[in-house]
């Protein structure tokens, strides 16, 4: 018997699309090749944006973790990471509230496009090898049992 497949929702921000969509298609490559499935790939229009979408397919009963792709450019303010942090902390929350993995594959803030071009590959596939772990991790702590003086160890 075979263990159920881990099915990863992707969230992809459409700003700085140049980058974000050549990251959408090396996370569906790396998925495939890890052996997870992608049932839905949810755009969203910028990083901002992504808590919004995480939420919508966070609760669906077919995903088991949510991979969130983007790129936050650096400009000539600080509004990168005032976008960067307040998103993150949102999905964060989303990942505890529904108990389901959200991982990053989000370059920046800070990053030039250079930086980010350079990047795109490495992003993508932490944030798809994040999410089969931990589920992977998840499912293997919810079939653990303790034994008194038994040290669980999950990895």
């Amino acid at each position: 018997m075979s263990a159920q497949p881990v099915r990863i929702a992707l969230v992809v921000s459409e700003f700085n699309y140049d980058i974000t969509k050549m990251m959408e298609e090396k996370a569906l490559s790396h998925a495939k090749f890890l052996g997870a499935e992608v049932p839905v790939v949810f755009h969203v229009p910028g990083f901002f944006d992504s808590p919004f979408g995480v939420a919508q397919v966070i609760k669906l009963d077919y995903v088991d973790a949510v991979a969130v792709i983007g790129a936050v450019i650096q400009g000539q303010t600080k509004h990168d990471e005032l976008i960067a942090n307040q998103a993150t902390r949102a999905l964060v929350d989303l990942s505890l509230q529904y108990n389901k993995p959200v991982t990053l594959g989000v370059i920046g803030p800070g990053a030039s496009r250079a930086q980010a071009l350079e990047r795109i590959e490495e992003y993508s596939r932490r944030a798809i090898e994040a999410a089969v772990k931990l589920v992977r991790r998840q499912r293997e702590m919810s079939a653990l049992s303790y034994t008194p003086g038994q040290t669980l160890v999950v990895e």
